[in-house]
This record gives C-alpha cells, sequence and structure tokens, in this order.
C-alpha cells in the first residue's frame, strides 16, 4: 500500500511524492484526506543524497590511476520522516558503481600497463 506525502519546496509550492507506507497497521482512506507533509524541504532530503554521491565519488577520484568516466548509479527512497534514504535491493543497500579507462594514445611509463 502506499500513500502521498507533500514535500514542500525551498522556493514556493510543492511536489507530492507516493511513498509506501510502513507495515503494520493499515489506514483506511477516507475521503477527503489530505496527504502528510514531509518534515523537511525536498531540497533537503536530496542534500543527503549529494553527500553520498560526492562522498563516492572522492573516493573513487583519489584512486591511484584515476578511470576518465565514473557512473554511480543508486535509488533513491523518499520518507515523510527521513527525506530521502538510499533505496534498498534484497536486504543491503544498493549502490553500482561503473569505472572506465580508455586506452591513452600516450605509451604508458616502462614496467605500466594500459588498462
Amino acid at each position: 500500500m502506499s500513500e502521498l506525502v507533500r514535500f514542500p519546496l525551498e522556493g514556493d509550492g510543492s511536489v507530492l511524492v507516493e511513498v509506501a507506507e510502513p507495515p503494520g497497521v493499515t489506514r483506511v482512506a477516507r475521503p477527503g484526506d489530505l496527504p502528510k507533509t514531509a518534515k523537511e524541504t525536498f531540497e533537503k532530503a536530496l542534500l543527503q543524497v549529494r553527500d553520498v554521491a560526492n562522498a563516492a565519488f572522492g573516493q573513487l577520484r583519489s584512486m591511484s590511476r584515476q578511470p576518465d568516466e565514473i557512473e554511480i548509479k543508486f535509488g533513491v527512497k523518499l520518507d515523510a520522516q527521513a527525506g530521502a534514504v538510499i533505496a534498498r535491493t534484497g536486504v543491503q543497500g544498493h549502490l553500482e558503481v561503473k569505472l572506465k579507462w580508455q586506452r591513452s594514445a600516450v605509451p604508458a611509463p616502462e614496467g605500466e600497463e594500459t588498462v
């Protein structure tokens, strides 16, 4: 079962997000029920996600042999109480990382292989 949660926007207005209700007692909808309002703005909820992406990117960029491309994928789940959280698949949180190196036109230094 799901419910609607209103996330206010920092400027003006809001966005309605469909979220899964926590397991347990199911609320019966009554005509005219208004959506819940989230505890924080949509932008503040996504700040947490941005910080996670920045931390992962920083760690991967600090590799001794930096990749030409970094792709980080993860699902974001919005919750009225917690804001934005990394969605899980199965039992653990899910974070997919893809690193890509292009063959260099410049020969690698002596003793170093190219990927």
